[in-house]
């Protein structure tokens, strides 16, 4: 089966159980996170201002993320921020068992969780070309978006609810930390994977040398960082297809994140009258959704026209969002759920792909930063105008104009950037349907 082809080979079958393992923990964590704040006496303001703080380690640190792992092995990067990862969960939760845990200790920990993160992201978007042909990396992108909607959205999510309801939520944060430690030993037992030299590495190989030969940050100092920041920027500039598509994600954030996070639990309860567990029922059909839209993409040829395949489907795939202000029955939003969560994941495999196989072997962990800098750049913009919005126009109307204006800029930034003419210029794949 070809979407199973990437776990023929042992480093990257290690890299991807430890993912799935963390992804787990990160779902535990949401929940553990959530109920601490209130066993604390905390309500939506406090909880707002821990994954705040989260937010401002990841958006903060995601750029000098992508200038390490460029010059730092991949590997090694990601075993430090597990590693991180894991002092941080299991010192929060013992505090927690203990008694003394206290908010601002809770903020701290999210505030090195995310930025834990912002060095993780970059570093493995950049290792797993190091691992595997070109021809497996659509598959493997596919694997990935299969195990984190169901790691992240529906099953860590699931046992963090039971082991805080029998525990505590103490006890979720060390089980969360057990996770990192299985992801770090997991990394540890791939072995030595040196950085690919003066570009990309031989189809699943990786280059000579000794890992972690590459200079640290530190030793070119802040100076080099930003040289080698504005390098990975004038590499985006430089590719229409590139910055075209990031331009699309920033707008895409800005229509669709705020109004569903934000407004859909009211959508839900306002509309079909269902309560907490319809709402998880939404969120996880989408994850099940997104799971089977990767599963199905990895399991084929990466398309001719992959870029118009990639925008329709983050576009025009995100178009029946506007219906979540209409339906008034929970088995139509779960519908619209499904579908949505398949045509996002879909794109994000292809999306995951191009920026391996398109983007130089030295430059993709800074391209991968700024993807993530770009990318939730308008998160918190989203996040603030959802509400007011909402106050102004109604639920409805701003459900509406999210899943059209998505629909819409998808549409203008593949006929205005001329990206159909840019994939027919620059094949990926021979057998490519």
């Amino acid at each position: 089966m070809r979407a199973l082809r990437p776990l023929r080979h042992r480093r990257f079958r290690l890299l991807w159980a430890g993912l799935a393992v963390s992804l787990v923990g990160d779902g535990l964590w949401l929940v553990a996170l959530a109920w601490q704040v209130l066993d604390l006496g905390g309500g939506p303001i406090q909880l707002s201002l821990v994954t705040t703080c989260f937010s401002v380690g990841l958006i903060g640190c995601v750029l000098l993320g992508g200038v390490v792992a460029d010059r730092v092995s991949r590997r090694r990067v990601m075993l430090a921020a597990d590693a991180v990862r894991l002092v941080v969960t299991v010192a929060l939760g013992l505090l927690a068992l203990t008694g003394v845990l206290a908010l601002w200790q809770l903020a701290a920990g999210a505030l090195l969780i995310g930025a834990a993160e912002a060095f993780f992201v970059p570093a493995f978007t950049a290792l797993v070309p190091q691992l595997l042909p070109e021809d497996e990396l659509l598959a493997a992108n596919g694997l990935e978006g299969v195990i984190r909607p169901l790691a992240l959205q529906a099953l860590g999510p699931a046992l963090g609810g039971l082991l805080v309801a029998s525990a505590s939520a103490g006890d979720a944060m060390l089980a969360n930390g057990i996770s990192y430690a299985v992801s770090v030993g997991c990394l540890a037992a791939m072995g030595p994977v040196p950085l690919p030299v003066g570009g990309a590495p031989a189809a699943g190989s990786v280059a000579p040398g000794v890992e972690g030969a590459a200079v640290a940050v530190g030793a070119g100092g802040m100076r080099g960082a930003v040289a080698e920041m504005r390098e990975g920027w004038s590499y985006v500039r430089s590719q229409r297809w590139l910055w075209a598509t990031l331009l699309f994600a920033c707008l895409a954030v800005l229509f669709l994140l705020g109004p569903i996070e934000v407004l859909l639990p009211f959508a839900v309860r306002d509309r079909t009258g269902g309560g907490a567990d319809a709402y998880g029922l939404v969120l996880a059909v989408y994850g099940a959704g997104g799971a089977l839209g990767a599963l199905w993409v990895a399991g084929r040829s990466l398309p001719r026209r992959y870029l118009t395949t990639m925008l329709l489907a983050w576009g025009v795939g995100s178009a029946p969002v506007a219906l979540f202000g209409i339906l008034e029955v929970l088995w139509a939003m779960v519908a619209v759920s499904f579908l949505v969560g398949v045509c996002d994941q879909a794109g994000q495999v292809i999306w995951g792909t191009l920026m391996q196989r398109r983007v130089p072997a030295r430059l993709q962990g800074r391209v991968a930063s700024l993807d993530w800098f770009v990318s939730l750049g308008l998160l918190p913009v989203s996040m603030a105008l959802a509400g007011p919005a909402a106050e102004l126009v109604g639920v409805t109307a701003v459900f509406v104009v999210s899943g059209v204006g998505c629909a819409v800029v998808g549409l203008a930034v593949l006929l205005g950037a001329r990206l159909r003419a840019d994939e027919l210029a620059h094949p990926l794949d021979a057998r490519a349907s």
